[in-house]
């Protein structure tokens, strides 16, 4: 199939371009790849090959994005291509995330246009379509025209994110993605360097920008043993979230070993638990805790009265809200809901 030509780059000198998708900002010369790998420069034109290249899909429950705000209860169409911006060594999905950059001749994937992306959710019974498991903003072209169908057709769109777009790309967002769940993975610029093959700073803006743009967001913390476990990390961590809004959602998730880390212990539960008390302390009304079935930190409770509001058992939810608001003292849950 042909390449598309990308969204967001620059032309320069000797046919050389400027990919202005994330805050890598690469400068790929003409037969060369973004670090990403999903990105070409031909002739000085930047082209996405992932374009219409499905890798996975499936039908979630919100809640395994997770989304705990956000329409709870229903589902979502998910879909990825093959490709990341990022490499991070305890990926759960490297198999795919990492496929591009080793891959030979046509980008793997299914040919699916969002024509049929949008049929096929609609078809599910999903209410939102999920750009996830690997990077979504690598195939944003994808991304981008099939969220533009399916808000016509009355679909949400989600990302599933690291947080790593230029402003540019969030802009772009605006009005058509209805909601992120962002890693915030570290606060500690090495961790992102020696980890994820990243930085920080791009990654705390975009949290900040889409914030803004009123993309309604909830962010994700995976807690690695010795790693970024630390009181002193998981404070500054809670209290960052809390200066941006106290009704931000944190979900503090447990790692399991996986890919380069796969020699790692699980995260005790007991540090995930302090993280909570943290994540409270630091002002924060909705902290909870992932990987961890059927702890009541799951649960959402009303930050004024206290009452179970939704309960969570696994990834199905049950909704106990009368007009979004708290059967018990009438508080109005920050989110969005049915």
């Amino acid at each position: 199939m042909e390449m598309k030509e990308a969204m967001l780059y620059k032309k320069l000198k000797g046919n050389k371009v400027q990919c202005e998708l994330c805050a890598h900002q690469c400068l790929i010369s003409p037969g060369n790849k973004g670090i990403c790998a999903v990105r070409e420069n031909k002739g000085g034109v930047l082209y996405t090959k992932a374009y219409n290249k499905v890798i996975a899909t499936n039908t979630d429950p919100i809640e395994k994005k997770p989304l705990f705000h956000f329409y709870p209860g229903t589902q979502a169409y998910s879909i990825a291509t093959a490709g990341c911006n990022f490499r991070c060594k305890f990926c759960q999905n490297w198999r795919i995330s990492q496929l591009s950059k080793h891959w030979e001749g046509e980008f793997p994937g299914k040919n699916l246009p969002p024509e049929l992306i949008v049929e096929n959710a609609k078809g599910s019974g999903a209410v939102s379509i999920a750009y996830t498991y690997t990077e979504p903003t690598i195939f944003f072209e994808y991304a981008y025209d099939t969220a533009k169908l399916a808000q016509k057709e009355g679909l949400k769109n989600v990302f599933v994110t690291n947080g790593y777009q230029s402003p540019e790309t969030i802009e772009k967002m605006t009005g058509l993605i209805d909601a992120a769940n962002i890693d915030l993975k570290s606060f500690r610029d090495s961790y992102y360097q020696e980890v994820c093959g990243a930085r920080l700073q791009p990654v705390l803006d975009s949290i900040q920008l889409m914030h803004k743009k009123d993309i309604w967001i909830e962010l994700t913390t995976l807690v690695v043993p010795g790693q970024n476990d630390s009181e002193k990390e998981l404070t500054e961590i809670a209290e960052f979230i809390s200066s941006i809004g106290e009704n931000i959602p944190w979900h503090i998730s447990r790692f399991h070993p996986a890919a380069k880390m796969g020699n790692s212990q699980p995260t005790p539960i007991e540090t995930l638990e302090r993280a909570a008390e943290i994540g409270k302390e630091a002002g924060l009304n909705f902290v909870y805790l992932g990987n961890i079935p059927n702890h009541n930190l799951e649960n959402t409770y009303c930050p004024n009265c206290g009452k179970l509001v939704i309960s969570r058992r696994g990834y199905s939810a049950q909704n106990y809200l009368k007009d979004n608001k708290c059967p018990n003292c009438t508080t109005k849950l920050p989110g969005i809901f049915m």
